[in-house]
């Protein structure tokens, strides 16, 4: 992405499997723990839900296998050209602002079944986390 090449499944993958196992770590560790990642796709995030047996079948696990992750994804949702701005900003970032557009052909919005909330990047940063930040603890029982 530093050289302006967008990345692909192929290069996603692996990286996602990671970011599940360290997910999977601590969630046998009873830990609780925030992640921040672009996971556009259904897929992406059904990996870091369920793992490798996400690519390696198309199909909903099944109970007792591998049991899946409790995740709350936080879909951040906004017009491009807010988005682009703030990408402006951003100093010493690996991915350049010229990436947008094919994160955003990429992009797969979350929807049901999945476990979400869509916040409104329109809103000021101390309303962005405080709706986190609720939606967390809303759901605190869900993720017990």
């Amino acid at each position: 992405m530093a050289e302006g090449i967008p990345l692909n499944d192929e290069d996603r993958i692996p990286w996602l499997c990671a970011l599940h196992d360290i997910l999977r770590r601590e969630d046998l560790s009873r830990q609780h723990a925030i992640l921040a990642c672009s996971a556009l796709k259904k897929m992406y995030r059904r990996l870091l839900v369920t793992g490798a047996s996400a690519v390696e079948s198309n199909q909903p696990e099944q109970p007792g296998e591998n049991a899946a992750m409790k995740i709350l994804f936080v879909h951040l949702d906004g017009p491009i050209d807010i988005i682009a701005g703030r990408l402006e900003k951003r100093r010493g970032h690996f991915m350049p602002p010229e990436l947008l557009k094919s994160q955003f052909d990429t992009l797969e919005p979350p929807s049901a079944p999945e476990n979400f909330i869509t916040v409104n990047l329109e809103k000021s940063l101390p309303e962005i986390v405080l709706e986190i930040e609720h939606a967390i603890f809303r759901s605190e029982a869900f993720l017990e």
